[in-house]
């Protein structure tokens, strides 16, 4: 299967018409996929980082309105489709479970331990990256502000989704070799938009 160039993806994000606060966090986990990816493959890990960095950069499009992906999908899979329907099955995969809400599902666990390490770390990605490079607690303390328990979740809930997480985080670094404080980023997005943008 053929995977998109980083041009391609970006110029296919860009025809999307994303608002700057949507770049930002597409950016920002494209870049610290890609970064886990390399930092994984230079410990003889089978991961693909160009997978890797494409399907992160594209990782949220079924939130983009000019997207136009089926609104009665559940966020992940909206994108999955979306990109499946433009024959990108490999990279749907990748993006399919890295909404924070898959952690609290009953498969998750089942799903972990199939899920290829190019689908782990574009979800870990996903929850490192909110507008920037940030602590895994510091986004999940933004999450508890603006989802309070008691708004559709209890704190059962949000005990397991941070301790899965933190499961997530242990299973990711150690295939990178870096510790969570370690994690960077492989600055390539904002520049690959820049080259392409019309």
């Amino acid at each position: 299967m053929t995977i998109p160039s980083r041009p391609d993806a970006a110029r296919l994000l860009l025809s999307l018409a994303p608002p700057e606060w949507f770049l930002r966090h597409a950016c920002a986990v494209a870049d610290v996929g890609a970064w886990l990816a390399r930092r994984a493959a230079a410990r003889d890990r089978d991961v693909d980082v160009q997978l890797v960095a494409t399907a992160a950069l594209l990782h949220d499009v079924d939130k983009l309105p000019a997207a136009g992906a089926p609104a009665a999908l559940r966020h992940g899979d909206g994108s999955a489709a979306w990109l499946e329907a433009r024959g990108w099955g490999e990279l749907a995969e990748v993006v399919r479970d890295h909404p924070v809400t898959r952690l609290a599902d009953d498969g998750y666990g089942a799903w972990a331990h199939a899920a290829s390490l190019e689908a782990l770390i574009v979800a870990y990605a996903d929850k490192r990256a909110g507008q920037r490079l940030e602590p895994m607690a510091e986004r999940f303390a933004g999450w508890r502000r603006r989802y309070p328990t008691g708004s559709g979740r209890t704190a059962d809930m949000t005990g397991l989704v941070e301790a899965r997480a933190a499961e997530l985080e242990r299973v990711v670094c150690a295939a990178a070799g870096v510790g969570p404080a370690d994690v960077g980023r492989l600055r390539w997005s904002r520049r690959v938009l820049r080259e392409v943008a019309p």
